[in-house]
């Protein structure tokens, strides 16, 4: 792009955002809220509170401006705690998850599906 497109671009949106300004400067809907933030912070200033304050005030359980979940990840379940009982040895391992040295052997000995037959889940 040259530079006198570039020029002409930038000035063409320069009017376009201007003509926005002016017609939303005579929005009485604006003047309003201009007129309202106005006499607000001079309320404030006069009984020297902040923001802060005023919503404290206005809503002190924080209701209205609590952060909404829109998307949240599933919580996590917690692991629960198995007890294998080895029925050839009587050896008794408790354990949340399978990474247990002696657990493992069991099951390279006796096979996975053998092992966890053996296991009963405690609360």
């Amino acid at each position: 792009m040259s530079m006198l497109q570039q020029y002409r671009q930038i000035e063409d949106t320069i009017r376009e955002l201007s003509e926005k300004l002016k017609s939303l400067s005579n929005d009485e809907k604006l003047k309003k809220e201009i007129e309202f933030e106005k006499k607000l912070a001079a309320l404030m200033e006069q009984y020297g509170k902040s923001v802060k304050d005023v919503i404290a005030i206005i809503d002190p359980d924080n209701k209205i401006s609590a952060p909404v979940r829109t998307t949240s990840a599933p919580a996590k379940r917690a692991r629960r705690v198995k007890q294998y009982k080895n029925p050839h040895t009587g050896e008794v391992i408790k354990t949340k998850g399978g990474n247990h040295k002696e657990l493992k052997a069991w099951k390279e000995k006796y096979g996975a599906d053998t092992v966890e037959s053996w296991a009963t889940i405690l609360d």
